[in-house]
């Protein structure tokens, strides 16, 4: 590719929103340009790169899973089937909807389940036919609120998505851990610093997922992990040990006035005592669709004072618990339901229903959670239902009744794993770039989509769903690889091989010996990337950088020795090479960092 004869064009400034470095570089180098809040399009060096990261994870998906391509166009139908219209229309509202002409709904795909199991389903009949893996390269669209930091979180975004039919958990178990060694050796050979993490399902639904991270201190989710390898989780889903309260230093049971200590600092400080030694409670409203119609119910979520609300716990146990689709968990306005003021900051764990009015779409009773570690509590301070008044030396089964126990507590770094009180978890940024799952027959069941078993019985099929958010992870590389100069692209998807700067356009004998030297090279099996504008050399070198392809072969002044100058982007070492030997050493160079890369 010749750049004087390309839709090329870098940037000396930032951009103005471009929040990361990577996406930073990415829009100065001219690989992507920003067209609308969360819309990219793909210039002609980011469409080289998306098409060898593709081309990388076909490779590894051989024999693994079958390539088809599926409609992005989804009939309203499939997504009623599954149970999942009103989940993505109103309760997310992520999902971009259509009528055609005949007032028929469709949906933009933001993601394949339905699609594939009726495709699937309506072609397999037989557990000798199973099981059946499919993957595809798409679009995919989703109507984020806010979209940033470039392609990240956009609205249209390239996905690889794979979708797995089979007759038992057994082969569905299988298939996950060799979808999981696919994504593992993606990743193990872009270079990149990464790690899998056990996950929360999400909206995608089923028992068992595991996200792919690369580590990036600007990635938005938080990995908790262990010195021994032995356990990594998105904090989202992560679990510890809680550390051990110091002995409460109260005794009998009592009623206390302390005025003005809604906090729990506050009143620990009034009363003498740790946050670890004050049972908290939050009211959360959780709305959820019953027939169409929404429903609200008070939450009453009772914890240990230091500890925090995981939210995705605390959603995962609501929708557990409740009758319909959730659609909404904040923090409670009690303006919609309470029956008068309540003691906000003083709250009891047995804060009486009566504090509910009856109102038509309100439920009648607060739906009652009690973290373990706040369970385990003993002479435990709280509030006392009054405001301005706490209660202290209360226990379970004696003052108050112990509500349903289940795990909402945020886990943290500094804690003990479960596994071994020894390990201590770490903490770590990740940006999300793979996740797997095991959907179990979450789907199949609610659509009906059934083989025929060994014993003649008809079975749901086990499904597993399996995704690779492409033009995420070509920018999660930018960030992590790239330096202050620019991009630093790994062999594996750089859009060339070589990057040859012709320094003075005006010299016949350096552009004679580029071009023979951009064929020898392409005759070797690699690309070239020509520099031959007629632009000053230093602005030459710098756009290099910022490109980041691998080598940089400059054909200046030592041309009249017959020589040039490679430099690598990577380590900045340069080497002086005759002309006629840079495209094997190229060519050689290539080949022994493939064959240490694995």
């Amino acid at each position: 590719m010749k750049l004087s004869e390309s839709l090329f064009r870098t940037w000396r400034e930032t951009p103005e929103g471009a929040e990361t470095r990577g996406i930073q570089f990415l829009l100065r180098a001219g690989y992507v340009r920003r067209v609308g809040s969360g819309l990219y399009a793909h210039l002609p060096l980011m469409t080289r790169v998306m098409g060898r990261l593709e081309g990388l994870i076909r490779e590894e998906l051989e024999g693994v899973s079958q390539e088809v391509s599926f409609p992005v166009l989804q009939p309203r139908a499939l997504w009623e089937a599954s149970g999942r219209w009103e989940a993505y229309t109103q309760a997310e509202g992520i999902m971009f909807t259509v009528m055609d002409r005949s007032g028929r709904a469709h949906a933009l795909g933001p993601t394949h389940e339905e699609v594939a199991l009726d495709v699937v389903g309506g072609l397999v009949r037989s557990y000798r036919d199973l099981p059946v893996s499919v993957y595809q390269f798409g679009r995919k669209f989703r109507d984020e609120l806010r979209p940033r930091f470039g392609l990240l979180r956009t609205r249209e975004f390239v996905m690889k998505d794979a979708y797995s039919f089979h007759a038992d958990a057994a082969s569905l178990e299988a298939h996950f851990e060799a979808m999981s060694g696919v994504y593992g050796r993606v990743l193990s050979r872009l270079g990149v610093a990464w790690r899998a993490v056990q996950a929360d399902s999400g909206n995608i639904g089923g028992a068992e997922s595991r996200e792919f991270m690369v580590l990036s201190d600007v990635g938005e989710d938080e990995v908790l992990f262990t010195p021994d390898g032995q356990y990594a989780a998105n904090a989202e889903r992560a679990v510890s040990r809680a550390s051990v309260a110091a002995p409460s230093p109260f005794a009998g049971f009592a009623r206390h006035h302390t005025p003005g200590t809604a906090t729990v600092a506050g009143a620990c400080a009034a009363l003498g005592c740790d946050a670890a030694h004050m049972l908290k409670n939050v009211l959360y409203d959780a709305v959820f669709l019953r027939a169409g119609r929404r429903v609200l119910r008070p939450v009453l979520v009772s914890l240990r004072g230091d500890h925090s609300v995981n939210p995705v716990k605390l959603w995962n146990a609501v929708q557990a618990r409740v009758d319909g689709e959730l659609v909404g968990l904040e923090v409670a306005q009690p303006d919609a339901w309470a029956a008068g003021a309540l003691p906000l900051g003083y709250l009891a764990p047995d804060l009486s229903d009566s504090a509910i009015a009856a109102r038509e779409g309100v439920e009648g009773s607060f739906l009652r959670l009690c973290d373990p570690a706040g369970a385990a509590l003993r002479d435990f301070t709280t509030g006392a239902n009054d405001t301005d008044w706490h209660v202290t030396g209360a226990n379970w089964g004696t003052q108050y009744a112990l509500p349903e126990e289940v795990d909402v507590r945020q886990a943290r770094a500094g804690e003990a794993a479960l596994h071994d009180a020894t390990q201590i978890l770490g903490s770590a940024r990740g940006i999300e770039v793979g996740h797997v799952f095991q959907l179990g027959t979450r789907y199949s069941a609610a659509m009906n989509a059934t083989f025929t078993a060994a014993d003649g019985s008809e079975r749901p099929f086990q499904m597993g769903c399996y995704g690779i958010g492409v033009s995420r992870l070509a920018q999660a590389v930018a960030e992590q690889l790239s330096d202050e100069r620019g991009l630093v692209w790994p062999d594996s998807i750089t859009p060339f091989h070589a990057h040859l700067i012709v320094v003075d356009i005006r010299n016949e004998g350096q552009q004679a010996a580029a071009q023979s030297l951009y064929a020898a090279i392409r005759a070797a099996g690699l690309t070239a990337l020509l520099d031959d504008r007629d632009e000053r050399a230093g602005a030459k070198f710098a756009d290099a950088d910022l490109l980041g392809v691998p080598y940089r072969v400059t054909l200046g002044r030592t041309l009249e020795r017959g020589e040039v100058q490679v430099r690598e982007r990577r380590s900045g070492e340069t080497v002086t090479l005759p002309l006629a030997e840079v495209a094997g050493w190229l060519h050689a160079r290539f080949r022994e960092r493939a064959a240490l890369a694995g």
